[in-house]
């Protein structure tokens, strides 16, 4: 379990080691083919920014060697705001006082038939918030159920299940997760994560394992900016990450850098990442890992996204609501977190078509299941 394996790393002194990296350092880096876990340290430190220019070039090689000039679309699907955690950052926190909405089959159909009157999307992620015994893995069963004939690919962002849940679930459609460790700062997560199932460092951590063993066709993973410093979290996803392709390799996976959004409870951020420093990270995944799937939600602003369309990275959502049945249903239920993109799934089109690139609704097929 990756668990162990990050139990080897000190996260002061991976700081440190981060910090300490030189002009030198970063050069050595991008003469390489292959990076090393030092290597990716040199690119995301201070080091690096004078040569932001040179790593966006070659972070859009490599994207175009791999992915060609698309951006494949997703859209988000929130089913329930049901949550027994109490994150402090986030808008479905237990304690935050708001109807809780857990929708019924009949009203997630009625969303999945809205967002298809809103763009051909066939790439759909299910997310909800976490509670176990209201929204188990008997109702994620019966969700996928309902969404399956609408969606060629279904993706889950839900609470971390057994390794059996997992593959009983890709039974009925199940074609990806994607879950946020949020940090990897094991001494401060429990700052974050006071009570609930996601206080459990170890459980949600080798998650992705479990992901893993099921035989997900997808796993997608991200840490949350503003928590602790981006850096060093990061670093950590990416040991993480050639962990799991060491461990999983027939498997896929993407990574996504959400910075924290404004939500209810009114949280502040403790680390505030730049533009410059999320594309600096941006290239520095993909110079490390030229396979890997990077995406970018609403969450970014319309013009930042626009920027980085052809510089890193492949997927990108649109139209999203952030609140349960958002699209039809309950408009004005409570969402997670405000989105900085509010242009329609065909304004976001539109964009990466001005660009030259190809906008991709459809990259799987059910009978691949």
């Amino acid at each position: 379990m990756f668990s162990e394996v990050l139990s080897n790393y000190d996260w002061e002194e991976t700081t440190d080691r981060i910090m300490s990296k030189s002009a030198s350092d970063v050069e050595r880096a991008l003469t390489k083919k292959n990076l090393g876990i030092e290597d990716f340290m040199a690119l995301v430190s201070p080091a690096a920014i004078p040569y932001l220019e040179n790593m966006a070039l070659l972070s859009r090689h490599y994207t175009q060697e791999r992915f060609g000039k698309t951006i494949s679309m997703y859209i988000p699907m929130y089913i329930t705001n049901s949550c027994t955690n109490s994150c402090v950052y986030c808008g479905f926190n237990r304690h935050n006082k708001f109807e809780r909405v857990i929708l019924s089959m009949p009203q997630i159909e009625e969303e999945c038939k809205a967002i298809r009157n809103l763009a051909p999307f066939e790439n759909l992620l299910i997310v909800t918030g976490e509670n176990p015994k209201a929204a188990g893995t008997d109702y994620l069963e019966e969700a996928l159920k309902t969404c399956r004939p609408y969606f060629n690919n279904l993706s889950m962002e839900v609470m971390p299940l057994p390794a059996e849940d997992y593959e009983r679930l890709t039974h009925v459609g199940l074609n990806g997760v994607v879950c946020f460790q949020e940090t990897y700062n094991r001494i401060k997560y429990k700052t974050y994560h006071p009570a609930g199932m996601k206080s459990n460092f170890e459980w949600r951590l080798n998650g992705f394992d479990r992901m893993g063993q099921a035989g997900l066709h997808k796993i997608g993973m991200g840490v949350l900016i503003g928590l602790e410093d981006w850096r060093t979290d990061v670093t950590m996803m990416a040991l993480h990450l050639r962990y799991l392709r060491k461990n999983y390799w027939r498997t896929r996976f993407s990574v996504n850098f959400p910075r924290m959004r404004p939500a209810a409870g009114g949280y502040q951020p403790n680390v505030v990442m730049s533009d410059k420093e999320l594309a600096q990270l941006t290239f520095a995944f993909r110079i490390f890992d030229h396979d890997v799937d990077i995406s970018y939600s609403t969450r970014e602003y319309p013009s930042f996204r626009d920027n980085m369309m052809t510089l890193g990275v492949t997927s990108m959502s649109a139209g999203s609501k952030t609140d349960p049945g958002g699209y039809s249903t309950y408009p004005q239920s409570l969402e997670q977190f405000t989105v900085s993109d509010e242009r329609t799934p065909e304004e976001v089109a539109d964009a990466i078509r001005k660009v030259g690139y190809e906008v991709i609704w459809k990259d799987w097929d059910k009978v691949f299941d």
